[in-house]
């Protein structure tokens, strides 16, 4: 991997968990790039942690500003069966935006943020380890803890993603108890794997309950993507960087032969322990593709989400170069988007002399490298804390902190900041409330967005 541009602050570079890599046609040495530095030595952990008495970040504006149009030549569209953007939202004050501090510290490198529908937030850690805050308070005790088969020496390795069955909570229902994992193991190969809840314990997982349910070797050990989400159908999704290096040497953005570079749908209940591919996903029985593909066209899809309102799914692919970019697919979308990489940077050609932007559903919100290195994606804010802000989506920048917020207007989507913080956010959460959380990669502290 390559440096990134010279944006980032002392701080950020302790590590570039999600930061886009290369530079030209040519990489750089690889000692170069900065690591994550993790290890599960001399690791520690708090067993009391209480919210802080720390005054909250407030920075916001109200300015709106029109999501950069593509280029003359770009042509955005979507699939036959996908349904039009969705009703556009009146235009409205902004609120102010803070950050109140929910747990101080006491987190390795946490890399996602959950529920299993209560008041509970399961935080990821990158060495292999899901906590539980409960009460303001991280408990002593692992969730689980499977640093013994998580590899996370690559900057972009580990523990990523995690997704409770939406039956989780509901006795005797299929998926009732279980849960889904996305690591890498240490030889850098990415795992989907369920486990189950402890019948004597809600706070602790049986490690040894683990099924492997999709392996993908990883050529590479950077752009392994990570998220996991059930979605308003009952599949499971997940989703693939395209390999790792730079540039996509594999071309697999583009190939439907491979699930790197992909967003693949799952369907995890119909059989005990294994998957099944759903019969209308897009590409089943195609000569030569995966079924398991949903969507394509992806470098990095470090974080993606549903709306929980209305389906609609947000994609925030990591960039190459010079752009970051937030993808969107509609509810109603039969899948088979194709987002362009890499034949596209964002809205920009990346391969100048095959620049065919036929059939490419170009990003709705993109930014240069001026503004950050590496997107983090958000959710769609359906709480009660901002009900001026209601239907608006949350994004920010690994490298430079900075929060916006996308919502539709009646000549396409804008954007405004409404945060411009000092935390290096690695990841957004969205608890059983719907309020939105986020994570800082470098302390291990939790924050939640309130009102200012």
């Amino acid at each position: 991997m390559g440096m990134r541009k010279a944006i980032l602050s002392s701080f950020v570079l302790l590590a570039l968990l999600l930061a886009a890599c290369g530079s030209g046609e040519s990489e750089p040495p690889a000692q170069t790039e900065p690591t994550a530095n993790v290890t599960t030595e001399g690791v520690t952990t708090t067993a009391e942690a209480t919210t802080v008495e720390l005054a909250p970040v407030v920075v916001a504006t109200n300015t709106y500003i029109p999501l950069v149009e593509a280029e003359p030549t770009a042509t955005a569209t979507l699939p036959a069966t996908s349904e039009p953007t969705p009703t556009a939202t009146p235009l409205s004050p902004i609120a102010a935006v803070a950050l109140e501090p929910l747990l101080a510290g006491g987190l390795t490198h946490p890399t996602f943020i959950t529920h299993a529908f209560d008041e509970r937030l399961f935080v990821l850690e990158q060495i292999g380890r899901i906590r539980i805050i409960a009460g303001g308070q991280l408990l002593p005790t692992p969730f689980l803890d499977i640093t013994d088969r998580v590899g996370s020496v690559g900057s972009e390795q580990g523990l990523l993603g995690l997704a409770f069955h939406p039956n989780y909570a509901t006795p005797d229902a299929p998926g009732a108890g279980t849960f889904y994992v996305n690591y890498t193991d240490y030889g850098g190969d990415s795992h989907i794997s369920r486990f189950s809840v402890r019948a004597d314990d809600p706070n602790r997982a049986d490690p040894a309950s683990e099924i492997i349910y999709l392996t993908q070797e990883q050529p590479y050990p950077n752009h392994n993507g990570g998220s996991l989400a059930f979605g308003p159908d009952g599949y499971l999704y997940a989703g693939l960087g395209d390999g790792g290096s730079a540039n996509d040497p594999l071309g697999a953005g583009q190939r439907l032969d491979t699930w790197l570079g992909k967003l693949l749908r799952l369907d995890v209940t119909s059989v005990d322990g294994e998957y099944g591919v759903p019969d209308d996903n897009p590409f089943v029985g195609q000569e030569g593709a995966q079924g398991e593909i949903w969507a394509y066209g992806l470098r990095n899809p470090w974080r993606f989400s549903f709306d929980r309102a209305t389906g609609d799914v947000f994609i925030a692919d990591v960039g190459q170069n010079q752009w970051e970019e937030v993808n969107f697919q509609p509810a109603g979308s039969g899948g088979g988007e194709n987002y362009g990489w890499n034949i596209m940077e964002a809205t920009h050609c990346f391969q100048t002399q095959t620049c065919d932007q036929t059939g490419l559903v170009l990003p709705i919100f993109e930014y240069t490298h001026s503004q950050g290195c590496s997107v983090t994606g958000g959710y769609v804010y359906r709480g009660e804390a901002f009900p001026e802000m209601m239907g608006n989506y949350f994004v920010t920048d690994y490298c430079t902190g900075i929060i916006w917020r996308l919502f539709p207007q009646a000549d396409g989507w804008l954007t405004d900041i409404v945060l411009d913080s000092d935390i290096v956010i690695s990841t957004f959460g969205e608890g059983a409330d719907s309020e939105i959380y986020l994570a800082d990669y470098v302390h291990g502290a939790i924050y939640r967005l309130r009102p200012g």
